[in-house]
Parts: structure tokens; C-alpha cells; sequence
């Protein structure tokens, strides 16, 4: 039953139990009795009901219970009591509907968001078109004010862009011709045309809204318990309010007893805990796909970065060219035409350099070979091109001369990567390229030892030199370079091994095998690919590292939140019940106190959905756990 019709029913059972007030002090016992009895069948009917159809799938419901004692109630003429406990109930009910709609309010105000139209050149011709009938490839107009209607690249204008519902930043972004704009983001000042290369479910935030729908409904480990819980105990309590009956002969103790035992709070404790804390990282921009991965993070103590577009920008550019002889554009176009079949960073930032000096791509590789991790080997001009690094150099017998390699050591010191082209066997030059660290990187590994991490470990491939100097500025525990992807997945094992929660935030392909590999896998969204995101347990939609520690921290906050919920519905039962048996709880009075504990227990989740930074760094001291 939805909260509309939830609300009507309560509102008329409320009138009903006015007027009974107004005829007990009229002295009209007759019509009072007869008031409370239409009031209590009025609101006991679609309790009964749902307690019928849990009965049909061979549950026991908490509607069962209430059902039970309102029968009791009237057979026995308490009639004040089976209206009372039934428009409470009911009322109750109404509260926690509209109570818990504000832990789901971030998903409502992420489908509100989704552009419904978008304007679209087609033949010539400007027309408006629903968003189901955008296709990729459509040139797509968006003005000042309006939504963007598909994932694209600009191809003409330039716009301030409002990309909160994506990835969580306020600050409005400012978008040029090339630049990646997204389904659900907004134009606050500008004018672009974009080509469609995603459109509908495919859309950023189509996968956005699906990942949080999903991630609301997985349940965590403690909520499967309690479901499980809730199965025995519900007929556990009938069957103890049989024998209190049979030891006391006391019905309407018997009956008081079945309603203060209903685990309504206890069964609602942890989803609502997991909902509030899901949809408060979803509005900033984080991802956390279900309860168990939620409960997962909270206990990480060994976090794993990869460096290349993780612990860095993942902007790299080309900041020098070295050659042993001739042109360095005519090595740099070879070498970027053996990278156009490269996804990485690496060779993407040769590619784009080559594109910015102007120089044409004219050849095709021909037996093109990606090696993960090292580097690639193709046949460009009928000449072999090996690009990548010392590891490369080394699998296919090309000699590094001293001199080069003093000259690549020299550039890896003062930060940049060594990227070695050897053509036919014989190393010609080397590329370097440097990438900055992220900004909020310190403060954000900062936080996680703050919130009870124990190390943080650098995986990468990129070179010793350029590793160490990135580890050292960030303060990291371990540094481990040189890396191909499987031996990223066996470190990964080895800490786990040794009894460690992992977790690996990386954004490439070659980062997937260590993502899904360990406990909690983290991908970039914005920057990261799409096999790293899907693999990934938690998706940084901005790609800044001040979202993973949001997201552990508020890990932590909401499994805290779900502790506390459970230890309070539980002692409320108990004391409740003890109240019963010393005969100082009733009927009416009992369901009274059920209910409130029950909306304590969602104002409390609620609190999650204002959790932010200043929360995180207030509470840390209380909450922290130190390394051994």
C-alpha cells in the first residue's frame, strides 16, 4: 500500500478515535464502542491483508502479529486498545514511508535530473526529439540552461558545464571543442554541439542511476542475517506469548506481549542505515555498489594506488625528446603511429602530442602487438618500431647505450617517464613524459590513515626512479615499480595472505585483474575505463581522491549507524517485554513505544545523508583505529 493511501486510512481512523473521545465524555458508551470497532476494522483491514499474503508466501510478518493481538483485543472487549494499537500502527507506517524517502532522496533527485529532450541537427534540419530517439553519431545542441542529452565530444563551442549529478563537484566546469561532456550535466553559460557516441541506457548517467537503483536493493551481510533472524523469530514469539498465556491466564498481558515483541525496528535497522549511506556517496559523486561492499570498506586497512592517472592527474604530456640521430619529429610521428592502437595514458599522450605540432598520421601498423604493461612492437615503413620500456628493451635484445641510459635515468629523477623507440633492434631515441600528482592526493591518503588505515602501497609499471620520487612526496609505506599486471594481482594476494583487508584503486585496463582480485576495488569514472569501472566495487565518479576517503570514512560512519540502530532496537524489545511481564507496559502504551523506537531508528540513518568532510574530520578522533 503506497504512503497516499496510507495517509488517508490514518487520517480516518484518527477521526474516528476523536469522536469515540468526544462520546465517552457525552456518556454515550454505545456509540463510543461501536466507533472504535469501525475504527480498528478501517485501519486493521490492510494490516490483515498484508499479513495474509506474507502467510501465502509461508512467512511470518510483523503484520501477523498486530493482526493476532487486534483480534485478541476485540474478543476480549478492548476495544480502546485494538484502535489504538491499529492507528498506531498504521500511523507509524505512514511515518517510516515518509522518513525513509529522504534516504532515497538523492536517487529521486538523480531520475528528476535525466533529460527528457534533446535538440538534434539531422539532414540540415534543427529539431527536438525525445532522448529514446537520439542515436550515436547525431549532432546534438545544447544552449544555456538546457540539459546535456547524451555522453559526446564538443565539436563546436564552448560552454561552463555543471557536472554535479556526474561526479559529485559543484565547482561548474569549463568545456572547449574535444572536451567529453555527459548525459545529466548542465549548461550554465555557453553554447555547444556535441556528437552523440552514447545515447539512452549507455549514457554515464543512465549506468549512474542503474549502479545506485542496484546498490540500494544488494543487501549487506548484517541485513541478510536479519532477515534470516526475522524468519524464527517472529513464530518464536508466538509461540512465547502461548506459553506466557498458559503460565499467567492473563490474555490481555498475552496480547500486549505479541505487540511489543513486533521487530520492526530490529529488521529495519540495517537497510535503512545502507540506503542513507549509498545515496550520500551517489551525491558526491561516489558509487559503492551494495551493503556488503559498504560493510567491505569499512573494514579496509591496506589501500593500493596505482600511479599513472590515479595518484596522478592522468594528463601526462611530452616534456622532452631525446634522439640519437635526425629529426625528433620524424621519431616522435613513428612512435605516435604505433601508438594509435595503445589505450594507455602513455602512448595517447604521444599521439596527442604528435597531433599538436601539426604532424600528420599517415601510416597504418602493420603486425601490431600490444605488450600489457611494457609497451608495443609494429611494422611501420617496412621498419620494426619497438616503443616502451627497459623491460621491452630487454624481452627483445635491444642493448640500452650507457649514455642512454644515463640520459633516461636522469629524466625518471627529476620526474618524467623514460619511454625508449627503438627501430630494427637499435634504441633511437627515448620520449619523456611527465604527469602531476593530484592535488587533494596528500590530504586524501592523509585522511584514510586518520580513519584507521594502516598502509598505503604504491603498484605501478612505470619506472623505480619516477615511482620513488611520487611515493616519497606522498608519503607512501611501500613502493613497488616495474610492475606488469599479473604481478599486481600477486601482490595484491600476498596481502591478503597475510590477513590484510585490500583495497585497489586503479583506472586502466591493465589495473582490472588487480581491482577485481582484491577485496575492495576502486575505479576512476571520470578518467578510467569502462572494463576498471565495471570490475571496480566503488566508482569515484570525479576522479579526486578526496571522494575515496569520503568514501571510507563514510563506510565506517554507516556501519557505526547500523550498530547503533541494531543495539537500540534490540534493548527497546527487551525492556519492552520485561515491562510486560512486571505489568508495567499495555497494549496501547506498548505499540506507542514500538512505533517511536521504530522512527528513532530512521532518524538516526537520516543523520547519514548530511554526513560531509567537516563531519568526517570532527568525528575522526572518536572513531579512529591506530596502527599496531
Amino acid at each position: 500500500m503506497n504512503a497516499k493511501r496510507t495517509y488517508q486510512i490514518t487520517a480516518v481512523t484518527a477521526i474516528l478515535l476523536l469522536l469515540a473521545i468526544g462520546l465517552h465524555f457525552s456518556g454515550l458508551a454505545e456509540s463510543q464502542k461501536w466507533t472504535l470497532i469501525t475504527a480498528t476494522v478501517i485501519a486493521g483491514t490492510p494490516i490483515a491483508w498484508k499479513a495474509s499474503q506474507a502467510l501465502r508466501m509461508k512467512a511470518f510478518s510483523i503484520e501477523l502479529l498486530v493482526t493476532i493481538a487486534v483480534i485478541g483485543a476485540l474478543f476480549i472487549g478492548e476495544y480502546v486498545e485494538s484502535a489504538a494499537v491499529t492507528f498506531l500502527f498504521l500511523f507509524g507506517a505512514f511515518l517510516e514511508v515518509r522518513t525513509l524517502e529522504k534516504t532515497r532522496s538523492s536517487l529521486k533527485s538523480l531520475i528528476d535530473m535525466a533529460p527528457l529532450e534533446a535538440t538534434v541537427i539531422r539532414e540540415g534540419e534543427t529539431m527536438t526529439i525525445s532522448i529514446e530517439d537520439v542515436i550515436e553519431g547525431d549532432r546534438v545542441i545544447i544552449r544555456s540552461g538546457e540539459k546535456v542529452a547524451t555522453d559526446g565530444v564538443i565539436v563546436t563551442g564552448n560552454a561552463t558545464v555543471n557536472e554535479s549529478a556526474i561526479t559529485g563537484e559543484s565547482v561548474p566546469a569549463r568545456k572547449a571543442i574535444d572536451d567529453r561532456v555527459f548525459s545529466g550535466s548542465i549548461v550554465d553559460n555557453g553554447f555547444i554541439e556535441v556528437i552523440a557516441d552514447r545515447v539512452g541506457d549507455d549514457t554515464t548517467f543512465a549506468q549512474i542511476i542503474e549502479l545506485v537503483e542496484e546498490a540500494q536493493e544488494t543487501k549487506s551481510k548484517t541485513q541478510k542475517f536479519l532477515d534470516r533472524f526475522a524468519t524464527v523469530y517472529t513464530p518464536a514469539i508466538v509461540i512465547l506469548s502461548i506459553l506466557v498465556y498458559i503460565f499467567t491466564r492473563n490474555i490481555e498481558m498475552t496480547l500486549t506481549f505479541l505487540v511489543v515483541a513486533c521487530p520492526g525496528a530490529l529488521v529495519i535497522s540495517a537497510p535503512v542505515s545502507i540506503v542513507a549511506g549509498i545515496g550520500n556517496g551517489a551525491r558526491h559523486g561516489v558509487l559503492v555498489k551494495g551493503g556488503e561492499i559498504m560493510e567491505n570498506l569499512a573494514k579496509v586497512d591496506t589501500v593500493v594506488f596505482d600511479k599513472t592517472g590515479t595518484l596522478t592527474k592522468g594528463r601526462p604530456e611530452v616534456m622532452d625528446i631525446y634522439t640519437v640521430e635526425g629529426d625528433e619529429n620524424k621519431l616522435l610521428r613513428l612512435v605516435a603511429e604505433a601508438e594509435m592502437i595503445s589505450e594507455h595514458h602513455l602512448g595517447q599522450t604521444i599521439v596527442k602530442e604528435a597531433q599538436k605540432r601539426g604532424i600528420t598520421l599517415i601510416n597504418q601498423p602493420n603486425d601490431a602487438e600490444i605488450i600489457e604493461g611494457n609497451g608495443v612492437r609494429v611494422t611501420i615503413e617496412n621498419k620494426i618500431l619497438t616503443v616502451g620500456n627497459r623491460k621491452l628493451m630487454a624481452a627483445r635484445d635491444i642493448v640500452i647505450e650507457e649514455s642512454i641510459e644515463a640520459y633516461a635515468v636522469q629524466r625518471e629523477k627529476a620526474g618524467s617517464t623514460a619511454i625508449f623507440a627503438a627501430i630494427d633492434g637499435v634504441v633511437q631515441g627515448i620520449i619523456s613524459i611527465a604527469d602531476q600528482i593530484r592535488p587533494e592526493a596528500k590530504e586524501a591518503i592523509q585522511e584514510l590513515r586518520d580513519n584507521g588505515v594502516k598502509q598505503v602501497i604504491m603498484l605501478t609499471g612505470d619506472n623505480r626512479h619516477t615511482a620513488e620520487l611520487v611515493g616519497k612526496q606522498l608519503g607512501l609505506d611501500h613502493i613497488h615499480s616495474e610492475l606488469l599486471p599479473e604481478d599486481k594481482v600477486a601482490w595484491i594476494k600476498q596481502l591478503k595472505a597475510a590477513g590484510h583487508i585490500v583495497a585497489m584503486a586503479g583506472d586502466g585496463i591493465n589495473d582490472a585483474p588487480a581491482i577485481a582480485t582484491a577485496d575492495i576495488g576502486l575505479a576512476m569514472g571520470e578518467g578510467g575505463t569502462d572494463i576498471s569501472m565495471e570490475t571496480a566495487d566503488v566508482v569515484l565518479m570525479a576522479d579526486r581522491l578526496d571522494q575515496f576517503s569520503h568514501a571510507h570514512a563514510l563506510a565506517k560512519a554507516t556501519i557505526l549507524n547500523m550498530k547503533q540502530n541494531t543495539y537500540f532496537a534490540v534493548t527497546t524489545v527487551f525492556i519492552l517485554l520485561a515491562g510486560v511481564l512486571f505489568g508495567k507496559v499495555f497494549l496501547a502504551s506498548g505499540m506507542l513505544i514500538h512505533e517511536v523506537s521504530v522512527l528513532l531508528v530512521i532518524l538516526n540513518a537520516v543523520r547519514l545523508m548530511r554526513y560531509t568532510k567537516k563531519e568526517r574530520k570532527r568525528n575522526i578522533p572518536n572513531r579512529v583505529l591506530q596502527p599496531e
